[in-house]
């Protein structure tokens, strides 16, 4: 565990060229720090939440750069210290000389996520919380960032607490029982009780059940685009994402290697990976091409095959379709027909196909949205998920938080089967403890010094 008692600093904005940066300091000097080095009001004597214009001086006393200076005290600042925030022109130089200035003056460079860590042993954010400060940062869709911000603000902690106190009230009068054992007391309301276990194995296993689409979220959607050379994969890859990221060409094998795009869709970050054409082959460069073609789909969310209309889906296509098919069950398969502008009448699936068939023309695709919509259609309801459940319930997106949710899941089944059983109140009290403990480690009720410096040391310096 870090020094609370130090006081620490950070630029707390990204470096580079920019109109304005922002430093960060916190902890008991604070305000002390920042006004030895601060030419203007006299810092100490200022009110909390209160913003002042004056100079940054280096040790020496020339000064820096024409600042703002934002204090926050303690406790109403958002790491529950006091806080100075430090707005100065951006770049790489002046935010640097500030900073250099204020550790001169007695602060200490922050760790990564020590801005955040202080918000939570003081009591500002739960360890859920906290933790969706980083998703927050990271979010790369527009679903993945207002999960993000729901868990920031609290919900997805706050039905867990429910749950536990629930639990935590139970225990009490089971053990409670236990105490009184020999006067044959019961305490508990044995039917509320069994009543509680089954909503929260159902509440838990619906959390468990949210992993998939909070992992897509977080990760985005890789969908390959896989096919024969000249199907107009490329083509299909622009079309997806409006604009020309890969080289179209009549020359077959243009594609040799894997090229990456990403769209946002329906909110979801989908990434597109466009691959070289699936053919036998003597070059050895479009054989590499392939090879990691092959590997693209094995490791992929989504399949689209594409194959060209005018020619028709040949039995070593359909094979390999039967291939993956047996291979990767749970790999969402979309076949596209491609050229529908030069076939005329009407286009059926190829025969024995086992998958969504859509035929289209990628060349119309990338300037008519209409004629791409039935594919945007099957790309979003081949996630498998009801993409409403992101504003509607909580979605886990974090693997601890999973890995302690499952292992009360387990506790909780447990408690239902000793209940069952007529097992005696100690056991069932035991599987219920065990339940809340792996609850309260989500939220930071339980934790280790050990477990708090894993979370915050993958955040960044500055949070």
């Amino acid at each position: 565990m870090r020094h609370a008692e130090d006081t620490i600093a950070a630029l707390a904005t990204a470096r580079g060229r920019a109109a304005l940066a922002v430093l960060r300091v916190s902890g008991p000097e604070a305000v002390s720090v920042v006004n030895a080095c601060f030419r203007g009001k006299d810092l100490t004597a200022v009110p909390s939440h209160t913003a002042h214009v004056g100079y940054l001086l280096a040790p020496d006393g020339a000064e820096i750069d024409q600042v703002v200076v934002t204090v926050f005290r303690a406790p109403h600042s958002a790491t529950g210290e006091d806080v100075v925030e430090v707005s100065c022109h951006g770049g790489d130089f002046a935010p640097q000389l500030i900073l250099e200035s204020l550790l001169a003056h007695g602060a200490r460079m922050a760790a990564p996520g020590e801005f955040t860590q202080r918000a939570f042993l003081n009591g500002k954010l739960d360890l859920a919380q906290a933790e969706a400060v980083a998703d927050l940062i990271h979010a790369g869709s527009t679903l993945a960032h207002r999960v993000s911000l729901a868990h920031l603000q609290g919900r997805y902690s706050a039905g867990l607490a429910r749950l536990r106190e629930e639990l935590l009230e139970l225990c009490a009068y089971v053990e409670l029982e236990l105490d009184f054992a020999e006067e044959d007391v019961e305490f508990a309301d044995r039917e509320r009780l069994l009543h509680l276990l089954d909503e929260s194995e159902a509440t838990l296993s619906g959390l468990l059940d949210s992993y998939r689409l909070g992992v897509l979220l977080r990760d985005g959607v890789t969908v390959v685009i896989g096919g024969r050379p000249n199907a107009g994969k490329s083509t299909l890859l622009n079309a997806l994402v409006g604009r020309e990221r890969a080289i179209v060409s009549d020359v077959p094998g243009t594609t040799r290697d894997e090229i990456e795009a990403e769209a946002e869709i329906r909110g979801l970050r989908f990434r597109f990976v466009d691959t070289a054409g699936l053919r036998q082959t003597a070059d050895a460069i479009e054989a590499e091409g392939v090879r990691r073609a092959r590997r693209s789909i094995e490791a992929g969310d989504v399949l689209v095959y594409v194959y060209d209309l005018t020619r028709g889906l040949d039995a070593e296509e359909a094979a390999f379709l039967r291939e993956i098919r047996h291979t990767r069950p749970a790999l969402r398969v979309l076949v596209v027909g491609n050229k529908r502008d030069l076939v005329p009448g009407r286009i059926g699936p190829p025969e024995g196909l086992d998958g969504t068939f859509l035929p289209l023309s990628a060349r119309d695709a990338t300037s008519d949205a209409a004629a791409l919509a039935p594919l945007v259609d099957a790309l979003v309801a081949a996630v498998g998920d009801d993409l409403s459940r992101a504003d509607a319930s909580p979605v886990v997106m974090n693997q601890r938080h999973r890995a302690h949710l499952r292992r009360a899941l387990d506790a909780v089944r447990a408690a239902r089967r000793a209940f069952d059983a007529g097992a005696s109140g100690d056991t069932l009290a035991l599987d219920l403890r065990t339940a809340l403990h792996e609850l309260g480690a989500i939220t930071g009720a339980v934790t280790t010094e050990d477990v708090l410096d894993q979370i915050f040391s993958r955040f960044c310096i500055g949070k």
